[in-house]
């Protein structure tokens, strides 16, 4: 498969932050390891902070296209499904994105430094920015359309989306962690059972 030069730079920076960490990364080494000269990384990209939010781009984008996410129509969507089976294609098709092996191996390389590394931070802060605008406008659309009632959308939102994203957290600690309890997604389908219930029109 050809890949263009932005390209390669973005997925041969992947590969040196998963095994060095991002912070040990420095432009000579990536330069190095593509077969290039400096200067001629400088002209693709301004700094490793370009690279890096030019690989969040790519990598989501490329997940989202291998996962099938496209643009919800929520008329289509809500065609005869309950409250708990639109929840449920919604976060396992976010699950299935954030589970693609290039995307995966990127946050496992941002999570473990968003605390030293504000870049880092901002990626994750972004990631979570985008799921909590998506949610409310589910939300919103999902009360219009009377599937499920909030006294307040936009704070149920926030938490819905934080909620999804740390048991998403939890479950892949436990795969990783290789640990003989693991939930199999029991725990997320739990929650969003109760959270139906708990929202019912």
């Amino acid at each position: 498969m050809s890949m263009n030069r932005k390209e390669e730079i973005v997925l041969v920076t992947l590969e040196l932050a998963a095994e060095k960490g991002l912070a040990n990364v420095s432009m000579s080494m990536i330069a190095d390891k593509i077969g290039i000269k400096k200067p001629s990384l400088y002209k693709h990209f301004a700094s490793k902070e370009e690279i890096v939010e030019a690989m969040y781009e790519f990598l989501r984008k490329q997940a989202k296209e291998k996962s099938n996410i496209k643009p919800i129509d929520y008329s289509v969507l809500f065609v005869g499904k309950t409250a708990f089976e639109v929840l449920q294609t919604v976060v396992s098709g976010y699950v299935k994105m954030n589970h693609q092996e290039q995307i995966l191996n990127f946050y496992r390389v941002i999570y473990s430094e968003r605390s030293m590394n504000p870049m880092a931070a901002k990626i994750v802060a972004e990631e979570t920015d985008k799921m909590i605008i998506a949610t409310k406008q589910l939300f919103y659309a999902m009360e219009v359309h009377k599937m499920l009632h909030f006294k307040n959308p936009d704070m149920s939102a926030v938490s819905f989306a934080m909620t999804i994203h740390g048991l998403m957290d939890y479950e892949l600690d436990q795969s990783n962690g290789e640990c003989k309890d693991s939930s199999d997604g029991k725990l997320l389908e739990d929650y969003l059972k109760w959270f139906c219930e708990e929202n019912a029109v």
